[in-house]
């Protein structure tokens, strides 16, 4: 036993001395990959929780460098401004890449493509026209500034002057903000004056001579190919990029990013306020159905947190509120559709002007407005007519109902007696005898007593 034991031991040694190191050494060296990210569209919260997760997650996987693959017309404000954040403190390089051709970084996506420590456009591709546009009015509490360019349009409901002052406040905020985001990156400062103050934009081949980006390539691998050996600022340090021949790991937004763009979308947001605005009008009106509040509960709770991160107007709110709360006046006293025809109109002009912007998706579509405003119509409108037709109907219940009906004597009696009526024994009293098993007829009522008279026959006729 002493010669394979000491075998034993040898190989043992052998492995400690050889292997154990050489597994440390491989797995210390992870294989070096470049994440890609693919933004398409709107820019708004659902866009920045996935690049900020992404990020995250580059840092964590040790990547050497993360291209952004952008095709934006513009969005909010304060999304971008997160992303933005969340780029100029990743310890990952970032790549923001306007593509494919034909692709544009308008508005926001200029700012992202300035914050980027490497900036890169495909032929074929613009980017500017980064002027600030209020949403919603001048001076409206808790709103979000819009970086879309497609309107110049003052809001209306306030002195001009006001207005100017508060467009020049917005306008110079803008620009300190991406000169100083051109600043991090040696771009060009002037020409992003021009893009905020006025709208300016440019192709692909006059951003690389004026020094707006930093290169112009057709495709991922051609710009990992010209930007290796480049040098960037990286969290204050600097950083010599080593991006040739690396593998390419596409990263897809996680089931957090799909929900959030799922919601955030306005007509969703829309249709989930309003079906749990009528859950709870149902739960409301017949308690204990459980089954349209809690769906009204939940619809109403998660259309609430989509419209804090959408750009709402809180008149359009507002309206929309005294709406439901007219309507559900409606449910439970009803005036005849008073209430809630009027709650019908002020939800339907709330519902207009609820997201007034013309930032793309992020508008409520007026066939939907127009197709939940004619359901609730017709849903009072029925409500009205049932309640006319109610009131016109004779009683039918309790002993007022009773009186006209017939019943059968139980036994005879002078006076007062018993009587069956509805399969129910009640008291009676009659001014006449009355024999068992005699018809008789229900005249009136004092209390719970019934004043019956005996139904004549033909014969006694």
């Amino acid at each position: 036993m002493t010669g394979p034991i000491k075998g034993f031991m040898f190989m043992l040694v052998l492995l400690l001395a050889t292997g154990l190191p050489m597994n440390m050494a491989v797995s210390s060296d992870p294989v070096r990959q470049v994440v890609q990210l693919s933004v398409e569209g709107v820019i708004g919260p659902a866009t920045d929780d996935y690049i900020e997760r992404a990020l995250h997650k580059a840092a964590g996987s040790g990547a050497e460098l993360v291209v952004l693959r952008m095709d934006t017309p513009g969005g909010l404000d304060t999304a971008m401004r997160n992303i933005v954040k969340n780029i100029t403190a990743s310890p990952v390089p970032v790549t923001s890449f306007v593509a494919p051709s034909g692709a544009r970084a308008a508005s926001a996506g200029t700012y992202i493509l300035y914050a980027s420590h490497i900036a890169a456009m495909a032929p074929g591709t613009n980017l500017g026209a980064a002027t600030p546009v209020q949403i919603g009015g001048i001076g409206a509490p808790g709103r979000e500034k819009n970086s879309d360019d497609n309107t110049d349009e003052q809001p209306s409901g306030m002195p001009a002057a006001s207005d100017d002052a508060m467009e020049r406040k917005l306008v110079n905020d803008a620009v300190a903000y991406i000169r100083g985001l051109a600043q991090l990156h040696g771009r060009n400062e002037e020409w992003a004056e021009q893009a905020v103050r006025e709208s300016a934009s440019l192709p692909a081949s006059d951003a690389l001579n004026l020094k707006v980006i930093d290169i112009i390539a057709g495709s991922v691998q051609e710009l990992l190919n010209g930007i290796d050996g480049r040098e960037v600022m990286v969290l204050g340090q600097k950083r010599i990029l080593q991006t040739k021949g690396l593998s390419i790991r596409l990263l897809e937004p996680d089931w957090r990013s799909e929900f959030l763009g799922v919601i955030t979308n306005p007509t969703i947001a829309y249709i989930l306020m309003l079906i749990g605005i009528y859950g709870l009008i149902l739960e409301f009106s017949n308690p204990g159905a459980l089954l349209p509040g809690t769906i009204g509960a939940i619809s109403l709770l998660i259309a609430l947190y989509a419209f804090q991160l959408l750009p709402v107007n809180y008149a359009g709110m507002g309206l929309i509120l005294l709406g439901v709360a007219l309507m559900v006046g409606e449910a439970f006293e009803p005036s005849f559709g008073m209430l809630g025809i009027g709650g019908v109109i002020a939800f339907i002009i709330g519902s207009v002007i609820l997201i007034d912007t013309d930032v793309p998706s992020f508008g409520i579509d007026i066939s939907v407005i127009i197709t939940f405003a004619a359901i609730s119509a017709l849903i009072f409108i029925f409500v009205i007519e049932m309640a006319l037709r109610a009131r016109k109907k004779p009683v039918v219940s309790g002993i007022d109902e009773m009186i006209g009906g017939t019943a059968t004597v139980t036994d005879d009696f002078e006076g007062k007696g018993l009587i069956s009526i509805h399969s129910e024994l009640w008291q009676a009293v009659s001014d006449q005898p009355l024999r068992k098993g005699q018809r008789v007829k229900v005249v009136g009522a004092t209390g719970l007593i019934l004043k019956v008279e005996p139904i004549k026959t033909t014969k006694e006729e």
